[in-house]
């Protein structure tokens, strides 16, 4: 089919040339053999009288045409994909439908073990590909390469729909044997302390309690940084160092690393915990079936026991400014 003189198949072609960068892989990826792929590159270079990819160390490079080009003809096969071509009823027992999930490893853990587990039992079918936490999650939204992204709802994207799942707080621990968490933790000790951190992505982002110290003006002294929250309470034996994690997560690890748990000394820090999914996947009869099972295993989500020192503590902006003026 032409439009303008333009074949349209030779859009969903260099759909798979920008994703993938293989022409092998490309042509496998939309069912077309080797030789069918390179007629189709020569039939774009004619038509946009652009090179659009040079090889460079086996690799497809496109050219400034092509990245150019590829956003405009991405959004076009997702709106045909989502607008055009109808989305099928989902029947849970047999549906074979797989969902790609950005997510922290604390989430796979304390919350989402539990969907995957109800989802085996109703949808046996249904598979899951659980994705580290990367450097752009929107564009990754935005181009449908994701079904939803579980994050707290301070990193969500104002262009896609969300929704709150549960609300989480954040504890200092450390070794059982750390004295230096001996009483009521000060602001000073806390700051003066070395601590361990997760950053993700290879721009380390930070996670949701740098962001909140940062936002605030705490500079912490981080001598540990891992990609994930998991490997944290082990590198906090037999040392002095601290870190800061969501009560949920040391919970879940206290049957086999035990950890001291004291409270912030910075009060309320508390963070929501959100899901988000494309626009486009709105009205996905499959993306609404699994949003609501998320949902519902969010609110049979039980807060979890508080740190035996928990007490009243003044607002937080009252001692941030007691801290900046010293």
């Amino acid at each position: 089919m032409r439009f303008k003189g333009l074949d349209l198949n030779l859009l969903v072609a260099l759909n798979a040339l920008m994703t993938e960068r293989k022409l092998t892989a490309a042509a496998r990826s939309i069912n077309l053999s080797q030789p069918a792929m390179s007629a189709a590159i020569a039939r774009l270079r004619a038509y946009f009288n652009d090179e659009l990819f040079v090889m460079q160390q086996r690799r497809l490079v496109p050219t400034p045409r092509a990245e150019a080009l590829a956003p405009a003809v991405r959004e076009a096969l997702l709106q045909i994909q989502l607008s055009v071509i109808a989305w099928d009823p989902l029947v849970p027992a047999e549906s074979n439908r797989r969902f790609r999930i950005v997510l922290s490893d604390f989430m796979t853990l304390v919350f989402f073990e539990k969907v995957i587990k109800r989802v085996a039992r109703e949808a046996p079918g249904v598979s899951f590909e659980l994705l580290h936490i990367n450097d752009d999650p929107d564009e990754r939204l935005r181009s449908g390469d994701l079904d939803f992204l579980i994050f707290p709802d301070q990193f969500m994207s104002a262009a896609h729909p969300s929704a709150k799942l549960f609300e989480e707080k954040l504890v200092c621990v450390g070794c059982p044997n750390n004295q230096q968490l001996r009483g009521k933790l000060s602001l000073e000790r806390f700051m003066s302390l070395g601590h361990v951190a997760a950053m993700f992505g290879r721009t380390l982002k930070p996670s949701i309690e740098q962001w909140l110290l940062l936002e605030h003006g705490f500079k912490r002294r981080i001598e540990i940084v891992v990609q994930g929250f998991n490997a944290i309470p082990m590198l906090l034996q037999g040392t002095n160092r601290i870190a800061t994690l969501p009560l949920r997560l040391v919970r879940h690890f206290e049957p086999t690393i035990r950890l001291q748990i004291v409270d912030h000394p910075l009060p309320s820090l508390w963070f929501t915990e959100a899901v988000q999914w494309p626009l486009l996947h709105n009205s996905d009869p499959g993306s609404i079936w699994m949003r609501e099972i998320m949902f519902q295993e969010a609110s049979r989500m039980e807060a979890p026991a508080e740190s035996s020192a928990d007490i009243d503590t003044p607002m937080f902006d009252s001692v941030a400014a007691e801290w900046c003026a010293a």
